[in-house]
């Protein structure tokens, strides 16, 4: 059997059993392309990965077969057996920027770690730290930890290897793992824009007003949000039956992804069911830190004295900075319609907030903070004491 592409220079198929289908991936410089092959009792099979020769630039693939009816379409299946499984291509149409995604990713996910572990551990051991600001920051050092930590090791197993497989569950696993450190973000980042405009609108009332309770409150509600969005768009998705072929061009199971995959009957109800949800998780969150802002404005616009300038600017740029990054990101994919997802474009643009964005957040809070730097200079001096 030949499989001819006239597009591409050279091509390589990878041969996946899936349930009883036989999956053939061939990939090139220009992208993929997919075939199926039903209904087959596979006996032997044998895939070459070569240049291709002639002018129509065909790629041999030996496939030797029990007599039957073979069959080149691949009616949609709806499938909620163990056996499931999803196939994610991740940057695998990218070849020569696999490489460079693998160190990048690898050292952003280090950086998150150790960023990370640094401010919470100061925040900690220090005393003049343990103020509403930092509490708040511990949480959201703990959420990017986890945010991040869902992702990055398929991730790298998949720069450093073939396209990833993952079985129902493991994807179900992830999305939800995904989506409630997301959303638990979202409402975190909410609270704290909350805080900072107690603190510059009410600096005199500021103790009293962001009681320790409260702030359990409010951090407590954040992570409840997040689990509870993230168990209402699982649990939706879930009962939702996905059409073969199962296969993502993407480097995790993302929402909007899954989507697509969703048979047709009942797919306008359940999308309009969890674009509400997305917009809930969303919109109303922008929607308080964006009222937060508005009351710090005026309350800096009434400033006489450049020194309150700068300590507002110093208190709220950081945290505007981050909820820029990560709202701008966040909203491109998840508030779009599911047909005019683009997955080639979305992957990338979900690199940038489950990877690079929880490895700048350190950065962004700590490289113009007085408070943070004087109390990392105070711990390592502590540390020199004999």
């Amino acid at each position: 059997m030949w499989l001819c592409n006239k597009t591409k220079t050279w091509a390589c198929a990878e041969f996946i059993p899936y349930w009883r289908f036989l999956f053939v991936v061939v990939s090139g410089k220009t992208g993929f392309y997919y075939v199926a092959l039903a209904g087959l009792e596979l006996t032997e099979i044998s895939g070459l990965c070569l240049p291709a020769q002639g002018p129509q630039h065909c790629l041999a693939l030996n496939i030797f077969v029990s007599p039957s009816e073979p069959s080149w379409s691949f009616p949609p299946q709806a499938n909620h057996s163990s056996a499931e499984r999803f196939l994610l291509l991740g940057f695998s149409d990218w070849p020569s920027l696999q490489p460079v995604l693998f160190a990048l990713v690898l050292l952003c996910y280090l950086l998150t770690l150790t960023g990370n572990a640094a401010l919470v551990l100061l925040a900690i051991r220090d005393p003049r730290l343990h103020t509403p600001m930092y509490y708040f920051l511990c949480h959201l050092a703990l959420v990017d930890v986890g945010f991040t930590t869902s992702v990055v090791p398929p991730l790298l197993a998949s720069l450093r290897g073939s396209m990833l497989q993952l079985p129902r569950a493991g994807c179900m696993a992830q999305l939800c793992s995904s989506l409630a450190l997301g959303s638990a973000e979202c409402v975190l980042l909410a609270v704290m824009a909350l805080d900072r405009a107690a603190a510059v609108c009410n600096p005199l009332r500021y103790t009293s007003l962001a009681s320790p309770l409260l702030c359990r409150t409010l951090a407590g509600v954040s992570w409840l949000g997040g689990l509870a969005n993230s168990a209402a768009q699982t649990a939706l998705l879930a009962a939702r039956p996905l059409c073969a072929p199962r296969c993502l061009d993407h480097f995790i199971c993302e929402l909007p992804a899954l989507l697509q995959l969703a048979c047709r009957g009942g797919r306008s109800a359940t999308e309009r069911q969890m674009f509400a949800a997305r917009v809930v998780i969303l919109l109303v969150p922008s929607a308080v830190i964006l009222a937060s802002y508005i009351a710090v404005g005026r309350a800096v616009w009434g400033m006489h004295s450049s020194s309150g300038w700068r300590k507002a600017a110093s208190t709220c740029g950081s945290h505007l900075t981050a909820v820029c990054l990560f709202y701008g990101s966040a909203t491109y994919t998840y508030l779009q319609p599911t047909h005019s997802y683009n997955q080639g474009r979305g992957k990338f643009v979900s690199l940038f907030y489950t990877v690079v964005t929880p490895a700048l957040n350190p950065l962004i809070y700590t490289l113009r903070n007085k408070e943070v730097k004087g109390a990392a200079l105070r711990l390592l001096r502590s540390l020199g004491r004999p």
